[in-house]
């Protein structure tokens, strides 16, 4: 075991999550523009944009498509990624609700 290793990770972690918070804000931001949706409050896009990077990349692992290690462009990647899983469940939502 690499005790070195175990501690970047612990220091690396809260920065990794504050990463995951500002690619879900901006991606529920950027889906609500793309589908015109009503502007909701910041925990709302959060939210959305944290599930649709979940939807997202269990849509690229089903079209086997990787990302980028590191760096920019995989944050960039990860953020068109959440960006069109969030646009997916909003179109999906919109569906459900017109039919209910």
């Amino acid at each position: 075991m690499d005790i070195g290793a175990v501690i970047g990770g612990i220091i690396a972690s809260p920065f990794i999550c504050i990463g995951w918070i500002i690619v879900g804000a901006v991606a529920g931001g950027l889906a609500r523009q793309i589908t015109g949706s009503k502007d909701r409050p910041f925990l709302n896009d959060l939210i959305l944009g944290l599930v649709g990077a979940v939807v997202g990349g269990f849509i690229m692992s089903l079209l086997d498509i990787g990302r980028p290690d590191g760096g920019l462009s995989a944050f960039i990647v990860t953020l068109i990624v959440a960006t069109l899983g969030a646009v997916v469940l909003i179109v999906i939502g919109r569906v459900v609700l017109r039919k209910g």
